[in-house]
């Protein structure tokens, strides 16, 4: 295809060629990679900048999205890929293969800096999904950090640089500028811009924002970063959000007032145990969905309902495809047997996509973490149904992303099979208000526990 930058993209791709380290928030959809890599071929072949360039991706889109971009723009077919993925045998091969542009999963970052040490080769780093180097503590984050001198330019991209709040941010700025702009250690940015949340004695467990914090923040990062939102700039396809409420069988909502009120249940001579708040929000969410494991890590059959209008949408979808996402292993086991008859597929490989896109598929299970990032699977199908809810704004997103985004021909419908009176309408309502994350839910939990030990009357 021929390339016609929209004028933000245009935008983008100059922005990383104006300075050495940068960083493109730019939300799903928008075509950051297109931009990335058209200011990789620029700084290679027309600036004559950088001579070899590492791009840093989550492992399925490194697979595939960064090779289908250069296969699929005509200004980009004279680039270069080398894969760095596989065995060790397979990636040193692939190291050591003449390409202008090699791609490693983030689980090889510390492998990758260990086999070159002070050879680095990388004049050029490109870490695609830059929050998942939001930890200082992460082994992939010190790595990194080990070989930065070394990288002439890095640029970040990512939609959500802080999906649990601007703490996060330290970590991914300071490989970008050397704590140039928010310090040079994560305390010092803790000091400066936050105050103590919850805490347990000397424990902070989470962190406020001073007053004015947050545009101190921002004005700090905006000569290197540059935010967009996609309503801002893209025409994006009509989007239909249904919830489709079910309604537990006595026996089920029984048993699952009795795990939340007491936190232990019994089923056919085990038990289910919940120790703590998250685990029990866990639990609840399993119930909800129609099993639980047990403390044995055997599966304990609920209830059906979900299934039943699972039934009822894929009657009402007439053949068409759709992508269903799961929460749990046993949702997934539990889905491949009641859908076997449609020839369910997981999505787990490049040929699962490719197959989708091309029509072949006509049921897809995707866990939302596997399907999470990069992955175009638009022209696949428009309809999704999320069987179990994901406690994360972030994967419900990028999730939904995958079909409600830029070149998508059809109304996206997006069904939510939702268990009454039960934590998925806690989970819901916390994912169209934009303020979930685990620790809300957990929060949201005790709260619930607190109730019930308080002998308050309950209610969601």
């Amino acid at each position: 295809m021929i390339y016609k930058p929209y004028q933000y993209q245009a935008y983008a791709t100059q922005w990383i060629i104006d300075r050495k380290k940068s960083a493109l928030f730019l939300e799903m959809g928008m075509g950051k990679s297109v931009s990335t890599l058209t200011a990789i071929l620029e700084l290679l072949y027309d600036y004559f900048d950088v001579a070899k360039v590492l791009v840093i991706a989550p492992l399925r889109v490194a697979s595939t999205t960064w090779e289908e971009e250069v296969e699929k723009w005509d200004h980009l077919k004279d680039l270069r890929i080398s894969k760095v993925l596989g065995s060790e045998k397979q990636r040193v091969a692939a190291l050591y293969k003449k390409a202008d542009v090699y791609i490693i999963n983030r689980e090889n970052v510390t492998w990758l800096v260990d086999w070159f040490d002070s050879d680095w080769p990388f004049d050029m780093v490109v870490i695609d999904e830059l929050s998942s180097f939001k930890s200082s503590k992460a082994q992939r984050f010190k790595s990194l950090k080990k070989v930065r001198p070394f990288i002439k330019r890095l640029v970040g991209l990512t939609g959500t640089p802080a999906p649990n709040g601007l703490i996060d941010l330290w970590p991914q700025i300071y490989l970008l500028d050397g704590g140039e702009r928010l310090g040079k250690t994560v305390t010092g940015y803790r000091e400066k811009y936050f105050l103590p949340d919850k805490r347990n004695q000397m424990i902070v467990y989470t962190w406020k924002l001073k007053e004015d914090a947050e545009d101190a923040i921002y004005e700090k990062l905006s000569d290197i970063c540059v935010s967009m939102k996609a309503k801002d700039y893209l025409e994006l396809p009509q989007r239909m959000d249904n919830v489709i409420p079910v309604e537990l069988p006595k026996k089920a909502k029984e048993q699952y007032d009795r795990l939340e009120k007491e936190l232990i249940l019994s089923i056919e001579e085990a038990d289910v145990l919940a120790g703590s708040a998250a685990v029990l929000a866990n639990k609840l969410l399993q119930v909800a969905n129609g099993a639980v494991y047990d403390e044995y890590g055997e599966v304990k059959p609920i209830h059906d309902e979900k299934l039943k209008a699972l039934d009822e949408l894929m009657e009402a979808a007439s053949g068409k495809p759709v992508l269903v996402f799961y929460g749990y292993q046993h949702d997934k086991e539990r889905l491949l047997h009641h859908l076997k008859k449609l020839k369910p597929r997981l999505l787990q490989s490049d040929q699962d996509i490719k197959d989708w896109n091309q029509g072949k598929v006509q049921v897809l299970l995707a866990h939302p973490a596997s399907a999470g990032h990069g992955l175009n699977l638009q022209t696949g199908g428009n309809i999704i149904i999320w069987f179990g809810l994901t406690w994360s704004l972030e994967l419900y997103q990028q999730a939904n992303a995958r079909l409600w985004r830029q070149g998508q021909k059809q109304t996206v419908v997006i069904h939510h099979i939702i268990a009454k009176d039960t934590i998925d309408e806690r989970v819901m309502k916390a994912l169209e208000n934009k303020d979930v994350s685990q620790a809300a839910l957990i929060e949201a939990v005790k709260a619930r526990m607190n109730q019930y030990k308080e002998g308050l009357p309950h209610g969601l």
